[in-house]
């Protein structure tokens, strides 16, 4: 049975903070505030809630203590804050008339802010249900002295950090982190309204990237949640669009497309006839994606590729997963994995020659941000970040995930990451690291890719990639592994968990690769092989693979430790030096302890390799 303590801590935990002294400021619970006097004074003056009570009236005060749930100062603005109260069930989340303090969370939130308004600027917060995804949540501001109040209409249903509610009175951008399975829960519920209102496949992504891409618009932020009819939303959204996009490097063509989807939806009978405001509406769409998805890419440090996330949710869900097309998410703990294998930093110029939805970029970009100050975070954005994608639909997605982070020339290029021109291109801007995932079963080979990647590189630059297991046997590519071989040196193999693309219904087993550009391998030199089969997620319903017991981040400290030190451990990791035709899997240079082998080890391995040969065609 819901009990309201669980309200109360739902909020402490969406807020980001603990009773007591956090950064920010103090959080006081059930009105204890015996430090501060005047606080403490109007509270008294407000006493208990009273069962009802006019906002106007301010001569009827209630029996008792006040007791709101919390009181919530801040260091660096001490003339505002913020008080809290929450109820259970959310049929009691407030009254048609506010004036029932007593029952009503909203309402005892206001009646809390029409007396503490003498002294401060209040933002008064009322909370109902105990349930994230189906809570209640409204937000108002009472500025000192004034009579009346304003909604925080963006504030609606959704939890923000205290400082966030200081953001909103401002008119800034709120900054939230966000969670990938947040994001999941958020595009799974999209889809299906999309899908309720015959959006198509194709349009489901450019639908949500161009939303996000007007959100950039701060003139559009400011004025969409006041327009009152579909027509006006609808080409004030287009124009917003168009702003953001003329600044950019995007081809016309790009830019006549994404507001031609955008002309395709506004004929849509079913969106146009929900009530702006309402569930499945235009503006609810907005408003979601403001408040849920944009606060974490603005947020400079977030690595999460949201776009991606939501482009292979709606793949997922329609019956598909890419993987026809070559195109498959890398999990976010692998991409952040492999820059940290790749060192990036603020110094670092970034290539991805077939960057999909840009996942690789945005992981990077975050990585260069830390350490950085404005004026490098400006650069980085300009000129340190590069992309190559060949599909049509998923180039639109890239360049507005770039464009959304902030990146300002959104230096995506269109087209075969082969081809002379894009290589000249790319090879002039001295980049020095390299990250890709390449399609698979394409007509050129994975590790032609890779080899494409490293040419682009600037002498000594590090390219890592995430490719199938077969890359790393001998037997395959013998002329592409020998020509990598005479140009490039292999610094590391790492057998990754067989099942680490579950979440996308990808069945490749994996491995990643080290290189380092123009240095032609030395095979009497070790090669690292890491074993790093472990990285303690778990499968979860709906979700994928996700890291339930919080293990992923030792993990990786450990791989990677490993690998800097070249530290071979039982189990893990061997040092070997190796040839082009030699095998390049830690799994071939292991030694087993054979003392705990049993026989249904022996089995499995018998029936993995199996099954092995009958994937791979062998």
């Amino acid at each position: 049975m819901p009990i309201e303590q669980y309200t109360e801590s739902l909020c402490l935990q969406e807020m980001h903070c603990t009773l007591g002294e956090n950064a920010f400021g103090f959080v006081f619970p059930q009105g204890d505030v015996p430090s501060v006097d005047k606080l403490e004074k109007l509270l008294k003056k407000a006493g208990g809630k009273p069962a009802v009570c006019p906002l106007t009236d301010y001569d009827q005060g209630g029996s008792g203590k006040a007791k709101p749930e919390y009181i919530i100062t801040f260091n660096k603005q001490p003339k505002t804050i913020i008080v809290v109260e929450c109820k259970k069930t959310v049929s009691s989340h407030n009254s048609e008339t506010f004036d029932h303090p007593k029952n009503y969370a909203v309402d005892g939130a206001l009646y809390y802010a029409k007396f503490l308004k003498e002294e401060y600027n209040v933002i008064a917060l009322g909370v109902s249900g105990t349930k994230k995804d189906k809570i209640k949540v409204n937000a108002y501001h009472w500025q000192k002295n004034q009579e009346t109040y304003t909604e925080l209409k963006k504030a609606r249903d959704i939890i923000y950090e205290p400082e966030n509610y200081l953001r909103l009175v401002s008119g800034e951008s709120v900054k939230k982190s966000i969670s990938i399975e947040d994001i999941q829960s958020l595009a799974l519920e999209m889809h299906e309204s999309l899908r309720s209102l015959a959006v198509t496949e194709r349009a489901k992504p450019v639908f949500i990237a161009g939303i996000l891409i007007a959100l950039k618009d701060d003139d559009f932020v400011k004025e969409y949640i006041n327009l009152i009819s579909f027509k006006s939303l609808l080409s004030r959204l287009k124009d917003a669009i168009d702003n953001v996009l003329k600044g950019s490097d995007v081809r016309p063509d790009k830019i006549d497309d994404i507001r031609n989807h955008f002309t395709i939806i506004g004929k849509n009978t079913k969106l146009k006839a929900i009530p702006l405001g309402h569930y499945n509406s235009l503006s609810w769409y907005i408003e979601e994606l403001e408040k849920k998805i944009k606060p974490m890419m603005d947020y400079a440090d977030n690595t999460i590729d949201a776009l991606g996330i939501f482009y292979h949710e709606f793949v997922k869900y329609s019956g598909g997963d890419g993987s026809g097309l070559g195109i498959v998410l890398t999990p976010q703990h692998l991409t952040e994995f492999m820059c940290d294998l790749a060192e990036v930093n603020k110094n670092s110029r970034v290539v991805d020659i077939c960057c999909g939805s840009a996942t690789f970029l945005v992981t990077a970009m975050g990585k260069m941000f830390k350490g950085a100050n404005d004026k490098e975070i400006e650069r980085i954005r300009q000129n340190a970040l590069f992309g190559v994608e060949s599909d049509d639909d998923i180039y639109t997605l890239a360049i507005a995930n770039m464009i959304v982070r902030g990146d300002g020339k959104s230096n995506i290029l269109y087209g075969d990451c082969f081809t002379k021109k894009i290589k000249e291109d790319l090879k002039s801007k001295n980049i020095n690291i390299g990250l890709i995932n390449p399609p698979y079963s394409q007509d050129s080979s994975e590790l032609e890719f890779v080899e494409n990647m490293l040419d682009i590189l600037m002498p000594g630059g590090i390219g890592v990639v995430v490719v199938p297991m077969s890359c790393a046997i001998g037997t395959k590519f013998k002329e592409t592994r020998e020509r990598l071989f005479k140009k490039h040196s292999l610094k590391a193999v790492f057998s990754m968990p067989d099942d680490i693309f579950y979440s996308n219904n990808a069945n490749t087993n994996v491995c990643v690769m080290v290189w380092e550009s123009h240095k032609p391998h030395n095979s009497r030199k070790n090669t690292f092989f890491g074993y790093y089969k472990d990285d303690g997620f778990v499968k979860a319903k709906k979700l994928g693979r996700i890291d339930k017991f919080n293990k992923w981040k030792a993990i990786e400290t450990e791989w990677l430790q490993l690998y800097h030190d070249m530290d071979s451990k039982d189990g893990l990791s061997v040092k070997k030096p190796v040839n082009w035709d030699d095998e390049w899997l830690c799994e071939a240079y292991m030694e087993t302890d054979y003392s705990v082998l049993t026989q249904d080890d022996f089995q499995n391995t018998v029936n993995n390799y199996l099954a092995y040969l009958v994937k791979t065609g062998q």
